[in-house]
């Protein structure tokens, strides 16, 4: 059992029966209590904590330690027990998820209300157990944490609250849109992700929700961020909707110096689509939760980088400079090209980031790990700043995450890439070239809709390194509505081929630009 079952499975767990950890959590609290919070109480006291050694709190123990995976799944909270579940002016419903298995860092959960942090207690009485666990639970058993906790909103339907948001799981959080099935995940932060050394997971501590405002849509989060080379203070206001939009600021406090930062990390899974289908008995067409990688530079240019399940680890690295945006996304929403009726593959959001002030110069890097099975998350996506980060420093990120189908944005001018392929090289049918690899990229939209396929101004712009281009084909297919790119690229085994593409024409750009990464077996 993978993280990604766990957080589709929503369930709890559960408790503990070590009492010093319950008294030291009440004196926490006690203390925050006392005291007015906002953002900026946060930020000192995370900018404080920074000075001492990352602290990892003990984790409970007793019949908590011997929870398994089965004892997890069937620990169900009530739903009438949900915070604000009694109010009808408040449209959120907070649900708590319970400590085990693999969340055995007690998270504290506080509420905001007038400018006062209260702590947020659940008790052994707000869950229902069954099975084998009925019988080890203690009645009436206060909880000495969360694992972490999910806010249920009127998403779809004016009278039924959905679930739109969850945190739970190191500094993971999820999201979803209008229609959307969960799927791809963000995180607080990335320290080291992809490199020689561990990645070090830093982890959300602690939570403030504020009370929403009667009948407001948007509804603001404050969390406490801890790891062993940093601390952080953020803040997340989450306003659900056809897209569900998350503002987040992000105040970092470096113990140490740090190799890689990754700012607004996005983890996702590819195992297969179009492009690299051979060797996948499946009756399922695709299999991903995100099938691109999209950047919009900050002059406008759309970089499209279809994802890809290599046979060893693979990055793909885009220097810019303040970019407009970037994200993994689910462009395919048709049914068929998944034909899985459990999974919904089609409604699985895309996520997009938005930087919101000044970022100036960094890289966004893609990291795809080789994967077997569809349950593992092999994809992540982050902005590198390109000024190495200091111990004793401070940092401040402040970025918008967009959550939901984020349909094509089709210009008058510009297409975008529909769909790539790939196969053998060589004339299809006729004489393979094994030794190379086709590419198929179909352009649609913009300005190539309104051209005929004998336009001699209509032209592909193609450049490729690492290897060679044995074909470059471009037509028109009018049964597809759609121009089509086909690519026959060469290269030396082992060898990293970096591969550029669009179409031009009467003196401009035509289409996004695609790329890809293609390792010569």
């Amino acid at each position: 059992m993978t993280r990604r079952t766990v957080l589709r499975s929503g369930a709890g767990a559960l408790l503990c029966s070590t009492s010093g950890l319950a008294t030291m959590s009440r004196a926490q609290e006690a203390n925050i209590a006392q005291q007015p919070f906002d953002f900026d109480y946060l930020t000192e006291m995370m900018r404080n904590r920074a000075t001492k050694p990352d602290r990892i709190p003990p984790e409970p123990g007793g019949f908590f330690q011997e929870l398994d995976y089965d004892g997890y799944q069937h620990i169900r909270f009530l739903p009438t027990n949900a915070h604000w579940a009694g109010s009808k002016s408040i449209d959120y419903r907070l649900h708590p998820f319970h400590l085990g298995w693999l969340f055995k860092a007690p998270v504290q959960l506080y509420e905001l209300q007038d400018g006062m942090a209260q702590p947020l207690t659940f008790s052994t009485d707000d869950f229902e157990y069954h099975g084998d666990v009925k019988d080890s639970v203690p009645e009436h058993y206060d909880m000495p944490g969360v694992a972490g906790f999910k806010l249920n909103y009127p998403l779809n339907r004016p009278d039924l609250h959905d679930e739109v948001i969850s945190f739970v799981g190191s500094s993971y959080f999820r999201a979803l849109g209008q229609g959307n099935a969960y799927g791809i995940s963000a995180r607080g932060l990335a320290v080291d992700t992809g490199l020689s050394k561990a990645e070090e997971f830093p982890r959300f501590s602690a939570f403030w929700v504020s009370r929403p405002a009667d009948q407001s849509r948007s509804i603001t989060v404050y969390a406490a961020l801890d790891s062993a080379s940093l601390t952080g203070a953020y803040r997340m206001v989450i306003t659900p909707g056809v897209e569900t939009v998350i503002d987040v600021t992000a105040r970092l406090f470096f113990r140490n110096e740090v190799q890689q930062l990754g700012i607004a990390p996005l983890t996702s899974m590819f195992l297969y689509s179009d492009i690299n289908r051979a060797g996948y008995d499946d009756f399922r067409p695709q299999v991903h939760d995100s099938d691109g990688l999209r950047i919009v530079r900050d002059d406008g240019d759309v970089l499209w980088r279809p994802l890809n399940n290599p046979q060893r680890l693979a990055s793909s690295y885009f220097t810019l400079t303040q970019p407009q945006s970037f994200g993994l996304v689910q462009r395919d929403r048709d049914f068929d090209s998944y034909q899985d009726a459990e999974a919904d593959y089609e409604r699985r959001p895309s996520v997009e980031v938005e930087p919101q002030g000044d970022w100036g110069r960094g890289t966004v890097r893609l990291v795809e790990i080789p994967s077997e099975r569809e349950i593992n998350d092999n994809i992540v996506a982050y902005w590198v700043p390109e000024t190495p980060v200091a111990a004793g420093e401070a940092r401040e990120f402040s970025y918008r995450l967009r959550w939901g189908d984020l349909p094509v944005a089709r210009t008058e001018e510009r297409a975008v890439v529909v769909a790539t392929r790939g196969g053998v090289g060589g004339a299809s049918g006729l004489i393979e070239a094994p030794d190379s690899r086709k590419f198929v990229i179909d352009f649609q939209g913009g300005m190539l809709d309104r051209v005929g396929a004998d336009d001699e101004e209509i032209e592909p712009v193609v450049t490729i390194s690492g290897g060679q281009l044995d074909v470059v084909t471009l037509s028109k297919v009018a049964e597809a509505g759609v121009w089509r790119l086909v690519l026959d690229v060469a290269s030396e085994p082992g060898s990293v081929v970096e591969l550029s593409a669009h179409i031009a024409g009467y003196g401009r750009k035509l289409s996004e630009v695609w790329l890809f990464q293609w390792v010569k077996p």
